[in-house]
C-alpha cells in the first residue's frame, strides 16, 4: 500500500500544533487547538483508509474488487461530529468566561493550590491519618506486626526531635 507522505506529515503537524494549543490557558487557543486536532485526526483516518476505490456497494454479480473501505469514512464522520460537539462546548465556556471575567483565561483551581501548598509544607493528609491506627497490629496495611512505632512519619518526627 502506498501512503502519501505529504498527507501523513500534514496530519502530524495538525495534531502536534493542536496538542500544543490545548495546553494553553486561554480558551480561544484551546478552541483553535481542538479544531486543528480534530482535522488532524480526520486526515489520519483518511490516510489510513488507503487509496480511493469504487463505492462500497456490492453488485448482484458479487464483484468486490477495487471497493473502498467504508469504515474509515464512518470514523471520519464520527470524528467530525465529536469535534463539532466539543467545539460548541468550549466556545460556550469561552463566551461565558468572557461575560463573567472579561477574559477567557482559565484560572488556577483553589483545591489544586491547597494541595500544592500542603505538599510543599509536607503536611499529612486526613486520608492518611484515617488509615493509620495507633494500636499495634491494627493497621490498614494488613501487617499484623506493624505498630505505631513503625509509622515512617512518626519515626521521622522522633528522629528530628532527637537531633534537637
Amino acid at each position: 500500500m502506498n501512503v502519501n507522505l505529504t498527507l501523513v506529515l500534514t496530519a502530524a503537524v495538525l495534531m502536534g500544533c493542536g496538542v500544543y494549543l490545548l495546553l494553553e490557558r486561554s480558551l480561544s487557543r484551546v478552541l483553535v487547538g481542538l479544531v486543528m486536532m480534530g482535522n488532524g485526526v480526520s486526515l489520519s483516518f483518511l490516510v489510513a483508509g488507503g487509496p480511493a476505490g469504487r463505492a462500497p456497494i456490492v453488485d448482484k454479480d458479487g464483484d468486490v474488487t477495487g471497493l473502498s473501505d467504508p469504515l474509515p469514512q464512518a470514523m471520519v464522520l464520527t470524528a467530525i461530529v465529536i469535534t463539532l460537539a466539543t467545539t460548541a462546548f468550549v466556545l460556550a465556556m469561552a463566551y461565558r468566561s468572557w461575560q463573567l471575567n472579561g477574559h477567557d483565561d482559565v484560572q488556577d483551581d483553589v483545591e489544586d493550590a491547597t494541595i500544592r501548598r500542603l505538599a510543599v509544607n509536607d503536611v499529612t493528609s486526613e486520608a492518611y491519618d484515617a488509615t493509620t491506627s495507633h494500636y499495634p497490629g491494627d493497621d490498614s496495611s494488613g501487617d499484623p506486626g506493624q505498630g505505631p512505632d513503625d509509622d515512617p512519619l512518626v519515626a521521622d518526627a522522633a528522629e528530628i526531635r532527637d537531633r534537637s
